[in-house]
């Protein structure tokens, strides 16, 4: 689904992406890993073309992401991307906002177009809040809103860019929860989080990141239980005396 090649990136003078080799299998749930300034978002926003990249290729579902002449919008309706920051139109009801993109971009009707976001919206679990706006709903129900929406353009895989990190923690497990039946139905997902407990029990692989490189590629159970490289080791240290 997903192939990375030599992938390099910088800002500036600051190199953030170091040569990166990966790929992802169609249906694989990756969570990727590490501490703060690794390079992590960095990577995940140049799955889909929001970051350019300065050397390498991607290839997303057969497409050379990068690639001059590439139709970008395109290749971002192959990939739903899930931000921090849930980047909701405010001056749009939830349902005007999943139905915005394939009103414009697909062939279904705008009858067809509703009845597919009213679906979406009960998945995960905000029927009820087809008519609200996003400043009358919790941080949780517009992170649930905008993975309903990307969603809506049937994409190959799902991006989630730290979808719980600007939540209060009590809502963090009602995303994890919908971000767990999403992986159970079969959704290729790359996953920048710090949910460990969403790594031990939905990913296929965790995928460590130190200083813009890949340290370590590991099953969840071997990552953290026997990580082998030694920035990995430290940083399971860290998590298990917090």
């Amino acid at each position: 689904m997903i192939e990375l090649s030599k992938v390099d990136k910088s800002f500036g003078q600051h190199r953030v992406l170091w040569s990166i080799e990966e790929t992802v299998a169609r249906g694989e749930v990756v969570v990727i890993c590490g501490p703060s300034g690794s390079g992590k978002s960095t990577l995940i926003r140049t799955i889909n073309g929001l970051d350019s990249i300065d050397g390498g290729e991607i290839v997303l579902n057969g497409v050379s992401v990068h690639a001059s002449g590439t139709n970008l919008n395109a290749v971002r309706e192959q990939a739903g991307f899930v931000f921090q920051q849930f980047n909701l139109f405010p001056h749009m009801s939830v349902l005007a906002n999943l139905t915005l993109a394939p009103l414009h971009l697909s062939k279904l009707s705008r009858r067809d177009t509703q009845e597919k976001a009213l679906e979406l919206l009960d998945k995960v679990g905000l029927s009820h809040k087809v008519n609200a706006y996003p400043s009358t709903l919790s941080g949780g129900q517009q992170q649930r809103v905008a993975i309903a929406r990307a969603l809506m353009m049937d994409p190959a895989v799902m991006l989630f860019d730290e979808p719980t990190s600007a939540l209060d923690p009590e809502m963090v497990g009602e995303v994890l929860q919908v971000m767990k039946r999403l992986a159970r139905s079969g959704m290729t997902m790359v996953c920048v989080t710090h949910e460990m407990n969403f790594a031990r029990e939905v990913a296929d692989r965790v995928i460590f990141m130190d200083d813009g490189k890949i340290c370590e590629r590991a099953s969840p159970s071997d990552f953290f239980q026997n990580p082998q490289h030694e920035r990995a080791r430290r940083f399971v240290m860290d998590i298990k005396t917090e």
